[in-house]
């Protein structure tokens, strides 16, 4: 396992802030790490990466665990706080030669390493630009930069896009990605559209415990469609489609394209083209439209309530 916990809680004077997170990664990939704000995701980061120790429960990072030999388990560590943690008054080849020197990478192999990191990271252009003279998207690179230079088998990201503009999303993103085939990537983030565009699989945590833990894929399906879109060339009025049995409200996103409510019955889309045909209204295309993301988050966390 390249990341494996058991039984991971921890106590803040009285209260719990996690209990009994188990957590098992054994490949590459981008693992997302989701939950609402104050919902654990810092501390049980905070506790894999070293800087938190656990009341109770182990981490292990490769085969290692971080109580036994913190050392070697923070080798195979990469952390990209939601701060970057930058020394802006140093250049970028200041700033990754002495990360990498933090490291303990020997001397001779550390400005190979970070030659390598700023072209991966698309930084090499401005190696002796001071930091704080970079933009917010450069400073996130040079952030990335400084937690993948020692090559860990895992990198932790705390809300790595957090801040950016559209374009700076785009790089960030596939950045993320075209770490995630040499490392695992642990995202944590609250916004659910985030974790569905990056991740494969997701680990949700509410009120401190795991309430979902599966892949993506059976996250988006784990709420029953309950409306369907269709695009009609010659669409009836509203008032026509609400005489089609099932069907509990009709809304026009375009003149083509309807969304239509029902009552969950699964048989909707075949009274749907029956009628098409007997009317003339020449559908095009069905299909079901699956609940937002966000109602899958609320139905699980009041779930943990």
């Amino acid at each position: 396992m390249i990341l494996k916990t058991e039984n991971l809680s921890h106590r803040y004077s009285s209260s719990w802030a996690i209990r009994d997170i188990n957590i098992e990664i054994a490949e590459h990939g981008i693992i997302g790490l989701l939950g609402s704000n104050g919902a654990g995701k810092s501390t049980t980061m905070n506790i894999i990466c070293g800087t938190l120790n656990q009341t109770e429960g182990n981490v292990y990072i490769n085969g290692i665990d971080t109580r036994k030999d913190p050392e070697a388990a923070k080798r195979e560590i990469g952390f990209l706080p939601q701060t970057p943690p930058l020394y802006t008054d140093l250049t970028i080849d200041e700033y990754l030669t002495y990360c990498a020197t933090l490291r303990l990478i020997e001397k001779h192999k550390i400005k190979p390493a970070v030659e390598e990191v700023k072209e991966r990271c698309g930084i090499a252009h401005f190696s002796s630009r001071l930091i704080k003279n970079l933009s917010g998207g450069y400073r996130q690179r040079v952030g990335i930069a400084q937690s993948i230079i020692h090559k860990p088998k895992l990198v932790v990201m705390d809300e790595p896009t957090n801040g950016l503009d559209p374009n700076q999303l785009i790089e960030a993103r596939k950045l993320i990605r075209e770490i995630s085939q040499e490392h695992t990537v642990l995202l944590s983030s609250h916004i659910l559209s985030e974790i569905n565009l990056l991740c494969r699989e997701i680990i949700m945590v509410e009120s401190g415990r795991i309430v979902f833990s599966d892949t993506m894929e059976a996250f988006n399906n784990y709420s029953k469609a309950s409306t369907v879109l269709v695009t009609l060339e010659n669409p009836p009025s509203k008032e026509d489609l609400l005489q089609v049995k099932g069907i509990s409200s009709v809304e026009f996103l375009t003149p083509t394209q309807v969304r239509i409510y029902y009552d969950g019955d699964a048989d909707i889309r075949e009274r749907l083209v029956t009628a098409s045909v007997q009317y003339g209204w020449r559908l095009s295309e069905i299909g079901f439209d699956k609940g937002l993301l966000d109602d899958v988050f609320k139905q699980l966390s009041a779930q943990s309530a």
